[in-house]
């Protein structure tokens, strides 16, 4: 099989939508830059675009499409961006500290994925400098004092990230430099302004008070279905990327796209328990996932931070184990519990009449439209799989989502069919 370099017009006619909403190909990728290994004619083709003075660079990136998902392609694109990101690593003093002596700071510490994401980079031994509000968690339910013996053997840093001033003055006050920002922050509603504030604004603050303090990589968590932007957070989280990936002066970035969570898929496992029918969409195989878990997220996140490989990457990242379609996930906690398959299949499209009806009463109500934007949320988590999207055919790939972990979703139901929901709580999403 041959190769050839396709021209930069080419090459972002190829690849729809803008760099703000590009797809997220399969890793291995920019932001500001478009370029990326394609199918061209009958033929195959590799297309490269250099962006505009990254990083002081002419920064060179690469976008895998499914059909090329080969190891020795992979090994291409790694080498044709090795000597830029080498150059750029190389400067940054903190890459050759031991983890004792890096200060790692995480925003979204007391989230759902945040809270493992502290305690697994505690356990490798890095200076974590845990952010969160005085009033925390789930309905704000954990005070100061609970939030610092939740997080032994990190610094715990008391501001809210979503106010410059505050989160400019909690570091300035602690008088401690930062290598590394990790942030875990999400909308918890999803709700329009919610997005905005916290998926776009309050991640945004993160990144400019980090390197006000010295911070030279940011590690983003944000979400696999942001490679089709139908909904607010999912525009919000990408303004951030775009702007993260062209930041420059030095700065070097990962952004991890993560499938489905466990917590996500258990939202039914008690109703199911207690003789209830498992609810799906369709005929249960519109969408499909490779979930992932908390811990083994957190573990790829930490990665994020010692591994070079996965600088200036886009990540997209599941679980092990083979897709699951809603009919599977079903099946398989029947199994578990112990009772026959009973499931109840509803209509997509009364999820299309719902939000109609939403749309048109938010023009008159503006209180509503969150209320819609919700509706949206539900609709699109039930008919789009979380699984990274070929960008020329715009199908989903499973075998072209990368693969993490050791835990399974099926060992997740066994474990909550066990031992209960404790620590699973769904809190605003509960809706969904």
């Amino acid at each position: 099989m041959s190769l050839s370099v396709v021209s930069s017009r080419a090459a972002s006619s190829l690849l729809p939508g803008a760099v703000s909403s590009a797809p997220s190909g399969h890793g291995f990728s920019q932001m500001s830059s478009i370029g990326y290994v394609s199918k061209v004619g009958n033929g195959q083709a590799l297309g490269c675009k250099a962006s505009s003075e990254f990083l002081g660079l002419a920064l060179k990136a690469v976008r895998i499409s499914g059909g090329l998902q080969k190891p020795w392609v992979r090994h291409l694109c790694r080498a044709a961006l090795a000597p830029e990101v080498e150059a750029v690593v190389g400067k940054q003093a903190w890459r050759s500290k031991s983890p004792k002596d890096t200060n790692v700071m995480i925003v979204g510490a007391t989230g759902y994925i945040g809270k493992f994401v502290v305690k697994e980079m505690v356990k490798r031994g890095y200076n974590v400098i845990a952010v969160a509000r005085e009033k925390s968690g789930i309905g704000g339910k954990a005070d100061a004092e609970q939030t610092i013996k939740d997080f032994p053997g990190a610094t715990v840093l008391f501001a809210d990230v979503s106010d410059m001033d505050s989160i400019s003055s909690a570091l300035q006050s602690s008088k401690t430099n930062v290598d590394v920002v990790i942030s875990c922050l999400a909308s918890r509603t999803g709700g329009k302004k919610d997005s905005w504030k916290i998926d776009y604004q309050a991640t945004r603050n993160s990144l400019d008070a980090g390197v006000a303090n010295g911070a030279s990589h940011f590690v983003l968590l944000s979400a696999i279905c942001v490679q089709k932007p139908l909904l607010e957070f999912q525009k919000a989280k990408l303004k951030f990327e775009a702007e993260l990936a062209s930041h420059g002066n030095g700065l070097t970035y990962s952004i991890v796209r993560p499938t489905a969570f466990f917590k996500s898929l258990g939202g039914q496992v008690q109703s199911v328990q207690g003789g209830g029918p498992y609810v799906m969409f369709g005929d249960g195989k519109l969408c499909a996932c490779k979930p992932i878990s908390e811990a083994d997220l957190a573990s790829f996140i930490s990665d994020c931070v010692s591994d070079v490989e996965k600088a200036n990457q886009m990540l997209p990242i599941g679980g092990p184990g083979k897709a699951l379609t809603p009919l599977e996930q079903g099946e398989m906690l029947f199994k578990i519990v112990g009772k026959d398959p009973k499931f109840i299949k509803v209509p997509i499209g009364v999820m299309d009449f719902v939000i109609g009806v939403l749309d048109n009463l938010s023009k008159v109500f503006p209180n509503l439209e969150d209320a819609a934007e919700f509706g949206k949320i539900g609709r699109y988590y039930a008919a789009e799989s979380m699984l990274v999207m070929d960008p020329e055919t715009q199908k989903y790939d499973a075998d072209g989502t990368p693969s993490y972990g050791t835990d399974t979703l099926e060992a997740f139901f066994d474990r909550c069919v066990r031992e209960g929901m404790a620590g699973q709580e769904l809190g605003d999403q509960a809706v969904f």
